[in-house]
């Protein structure tokens, strides 16, 4: 068995001789250094409790016998490095990736980022590359977010990769209510091997960001065109209520938008309709270092439960029809449907998350506990977390996580019903 995969292990040894009133002071040891080198190794277990009941089981496991759980493995190396010479800087993110699952071993690497800053004055930078924007204001979703991939609701904070784009930042600063003002227009080519998941390719996209710093208050305003991607408008705010109470929200306008669904007999339909998405948001700290995070996203774009309902229908005709003839056919159709009803697909979600910083004293410790609730078909995942990070460049994690949901619900027709995991991750 091939395992193409290295973990770099960085060792730096110091050592600083003072004796008595000798002192040497040194000013190259003060100057900043023209390059960076940094990221981690992380480990990552995970342990799955398989539903044999739900639909999505009989779909990846319909020709498999695993028993009553999977285990997989995951190793991950990130690597980031940056250098600077004048009014340039070049910055690159790897991510090499191997996993081991039921279905044996795979590995990939890619590059996150890897993009040319110029910054030919304090008020204009010019970016070229492969970059994550990072637009919008949401913890853990982005509906404005237009030229950036989804994110994980269920792990908001892991890193993405980009796309290839041409962007700039123009800054001004003035006096008076209205202190800063910055403007980001963005080139999106999608052409063969260049951004080919984006949308249609042989085209070429254009989008733009105004960001205001307005009475205090962050406030983007967002435009996306282009024959890759319907036309979509969006604007998203934060504002800081007092020093431990901050409010955000987010709303986009799609125009155009195209929704692919499946009846229970497996007949597609497409519907094309513009859809406003939006999200409200608040993050509140408390004295005693309780941190809560509170979402409300509406996802007009969304699947409503009936359509959901008929999608897990259409499996379980799949099941049948194999159990009886071999015949898997149909579920090879539901397969390639999948996706779209994996992540979030219905049209309202709350997100809920509470963590508490070193509680009862015990020091770099601090565990929390997640929920995302489908307020559609009032089905839920929760998710508690143990985090300690008091050993120096390493972080530990352990996390599960618990679904509930009726038959035909989101949540109900996962194919497992909890998760084990740990988390070890080693920066450098």
């Amino acid at each position: 068995m091939k395992i193409p995969f290295l973990i770099l292990l960085f060792l730096f040894c110091f050592q600083y001789p003072g004796y008595g009133e000798d002192y040497s002071f040194d000013l190259s040891e003060t100057e900043k250094k023209p390059y960076h080198i940094g990221g981690y190794a992380e480990f990552n277990p995970v342990l799955f409790r398989l539903n044999h009941e739900s639909s999505l089981y009989k779909l990846g496991f319909y020709n498999k016998d695993e028993g009553s759980s999977i285990e997989e493995y995951h190793f991950r190396l990130q690597l980031e490095g940056s250098y600077e010479k004048g009014i340039s800087r070049f910055f690159v993110r790897t991510n090499s990736e191997l996993n081991h699952s039921y279905s044996g071993w795979d590995d990939k690497t890619d590059i996150y980022e890897g993009y040319l800053s110029v910054k030919p004055s304090s008020s204009l930078k010019i970016d070229f590359g492969k970059k994550t924007l990072k637009w919008g204001k949401g913890y853990a979703w982005n509906p404005a977010a237009f030229i950036d991939r989804p994110k994980d609701p269920d792990d908001p904070e892991q890193s993405l990769e980009g796309f290839i784009v041409g962007s700039a930042d123009y800054i001004r600063s003035f006096d008076g209510d209205l202190k800063t003002l910055s403007f980001t227009p963005v080139l999106i080519p999608v052409y063969e091997h260049i951004n080919d998941d984006f949308g249609e390719i042989n085209h070429l996209n254009f989008a733009a960001k105004v960001y205001l710093l307005l009475y205090d208050t962050d406030i983007d305003f967002v435009f996306m065109t282009g024959a890759g991607r319907t036309r979509r408008y969006g604007m998203d705010f934060s504002r800081n209520i007092s020093a431990n109470f901050e409010i955000h929200a987010e709303i986009a306008y799609l125009e155009d938008y195209e929704k692919r669904y499946t009846d229970e007999n497996g007949n597609i339909y497409e519907q094309k309709q513009d859809v406003q998405n939006w999200l409200l948001g608040i993050r509140y700290l408390t004295e005693h270092d309780t941190t809560f995070i509170a979402e409300y996203f509406h996802n007009a774009a969304g699947y409503t439960s009936d359509e959901t309902k008929d999608f897990f229908s259409f499996i379980d005709k799949g099941y049948e029809a194999y159990i009886s003839d071999e015949n898997d056919s149909l579920l090879n159709k539901a397969s390639a449907l999948r996706e779209k009803y994996s992540r979030n697909p219905l049209k309202d979600y709350l997100y809920l998350r509470v963590s508490q910083k070193e509680p009862f004293d015990i020091l770099y410790f601090t565990p929390s506990l997640s929920c995302i609730f489908n307020m559609n078909d009032k089905s839920f995942s929760l998710s508690p977390e143990l985090l300690y990070n008091g050993i120096t460049n390493l972080e530990m994690r352990l996390k599960a996580g618990f679904i509930y949901g009726k038959e035909d619900t989101e949540y109900g027709e996962k194919q497992n019903d909890c998760r084990m995991e740990l988390r070890l991750r080693y920066y450098f």
